[in-house]
């Protein structure tokens, strides 16, 4: 159901990531400006699918990468540079949602085809634009805590235990929202891609 990715979880992309790390936090710009154009477009992707609002998601991105820049010496490498990244990204999002988005816009599907092409990495260009279409429908018809679960995981790559972090929970909790979430998406996705819903199942709560 999900293509599979690369991520940052390789041995000698995450020396890379803490190579420009490093030198973003010894105030050097030409290694900030790489760990800029390695992290910007998976960043504003994850935060596209995860509000469905690219002018959010361009705000989102600019704070998250701007922290990054500001905070670099604070890494203490307790985890990998991707996922302390995502963790700014994912609170820098609640406070925007906070700030001034309702409920009802947090909305996947209301992301434009042509603005989610073009902030994907280049992994991810030659994917099925049906079938991505048809997933990101079923992802949008997720809870929001639901849906950035199954990104991080899915889409970035991001391990449970790594995940609990970015979120700020509990490994299970993460486990059972990934659950839920396929027991949801197993009761829409069906329906979407215009077949019946199946008869058995229920849909994920929490």
């Amino acid at each position: 159901m999900f293509p599979s990715v690369p991520n940052d979880a390789d041995p000698s992309s995450e020396s890379r990531l803490r190579a420009w790390l490093q030198a973003a936090a010894a105030g050097d710009r030409s290694g900030f400006e790489q760990l800029y154009r390695h992290c910007q477009p998976r960043l504003t992707r994850f935060v596209l699918r995860c509000c469905g609002r690219p002018d959010l998601a361009d705000e989102v991105v600019n704070d998250t990468l701007w922290i990054v820049w500001r905070t670099a010496g604070n890494f203490r490498g307790e985890s990998r540079v991707s996922t302390w990244i995502h963790g700014i990204a994912y609170r820098c999002m609640l406070k925007a949602l906070r700030d001034g988005v309702t409920a009802e816009e947090i909305n996947a599907s209301a992301v434009h085809e042509g603005e989610l092409a073009s902030a994907e990495p280049a992994f991810n260009e030659a994917a099925d634009r049906e079938q991505r279409d048809w997933v990101l429908r079923g992802l949008a018809t997720l809870p929001t805590e639901q849906r950035v679960t199954m990104e991080l995981a899915y889409y970035l790559g991001e391990t449970c235990e790594d995940i609990a972090r970015i979120m700020n929970c509990a490994t299970g909790t993460v486990k059972a929202r990934m659950f839920h979430a396929r027991v949801r998406l197993r009761n829409v996705l069906p329906e979407l891609g215009g077949l019946p819903r199946p008869a058995s199942g229920t849909e994920g709560q929490t």
